[in-house]
């Protein structure tokens, strides 16, 4: 008795200090405590009242839909689900190189205003910026998905927290290292990935692999009828914040097509062409393009697991009265 008591009492304080240091890592674990329709008494328009600060921000400008989408990706890989992408500030993590381009911030903000005003101190901003990925990609023709929501907004925004983003060069095997320290499979990352069907990049991100340089020629492995497209969007000494689509052909629209372009040499991010010529994950991407493709449903059950990456619930966090900044 007394060993197993001594056992309990030493899980009991590993629990509590990773409960209490937990903000200072990845907070890798998925979520508990959220749930469909958590605001269905508090403040039951508050899903109608996000989707219609989304649609309005997307009519006035559609590019705003992949740039929510991937401000949802960039805020859960870094502490968790906890909304810090939203932090404005010096040494924020919207100060950091990865999230300098990101948009979509103001569309966020009008949500979180109106919500405000209907339903004071109720709905955090890491719910409304995981609402909103999912209202973006229905405006782009995607699927739709039931969102767990109950998360708090976490305290915390540090640029030098954003260092280990997935990036634009990264091999399979960095991308694997970095989905896996939040607990998202091979398949997952595959899946999440193309969400880059309606993304752009700018030209920065990938100019390395379209010119000749004292490591080598341009990236050969690049069609050659999109590399001269490319050099032509993207001049050597151009200005590297030219933003151009990721799914070269179907950039607006939410579809397989950015993994049929994978297949013909027509991925315009290093780290996106790897997904075809690693071995690892190639199956898998012959499997998303395929007439059988269940990418969209993979797609939306993916981003439930990527949406409880280390989630804030309970009395954990806070309810931001502005998304930009703490209480």
């Amino acid at each position: 008795m007394g060993l197993v008591r001594s056992v309990c009492l030493l899980v009991t304080f590993l629990y509590i200090v990773i409960s209490v240091h937990g903000q200072a890592t990845a907070r890798p674990g998925a979520g508990s405590g959220t749930r469909v329709g958590f605001y269905s008494t508090t403040c039951p328009t508050a899903e109608t009242i996000v989707r219609n600060a989304v649609t309005a921000g997307f009519n006035s400008n559609p590019r705003i839909a992949p740039g929510i989408l991937r401000m949802h990706f960039h805020d859960c890989f870094v502490l968790g689900c906890d909304g810090s992408i939203l932090i404005s500030g010096a040494n924020t993590e919207q100060t950091a190189r990865s999230n300098v381009n990101l948009r979509g911030f103001d569309v966020i903000e009008n949500a979180k205003t109106q919500l405000e005003a209907a339903c004071p101190g109720v709905v955090s901003c890491a719910d409304i910026l995981a609402l909103a990925a999912r209202d973006s990609v229905v405006l782009t023709r995607g699927i739709s998905w039931q969102v767990p929501t109950g998360r708090r907004d976490g305290r915390v925004s540090l640029a030098s927290n954003a260092n280990n983003l997935p990036g634009a060069g990264d091999s399979v095997a960095v991308q694997q290292q970095k989905f896996s320290a939040v607990r998202l499979s091979t398949r997952e990352l595959v899946v999440l990935v193309g969400g880059h069907t309606i993304g752009q990049a700018g030209c920065g991100a990938f100019r390395n692999r379209l010119y000749n340089s004292t490591t080598g020629p341009a990236d050969p492995t690049i069609d050659p009828t999109l590399l001269a497209q490319l050099q032509t969007q993207c001049p050597q000494n151009g200005d590297a914040s030219v933003r151009v689509d990721l799914d070269t052909g179907s950039g607006t629209t939410f579809d397989t097509s950015y993994y049929n372009n994978l297949s013909r040499g027509r991925g315009v991010l290093q780290s996106d062409q790897v997904l075809w010529s690693d071995p690892a994950t190639r199956p898998i991407v012959q499997q998303l393009m395929s007439p059988r493709s269940t990418f969209n449903a993979e797609f939306a059950r993916a981003m439930v697991r990527m949406s409880n990456i280390g989630v804030l619930t309970g009395a954990n966090g806070e309810i931001r009265r502005v998304c930009s900044a703490i209480n």
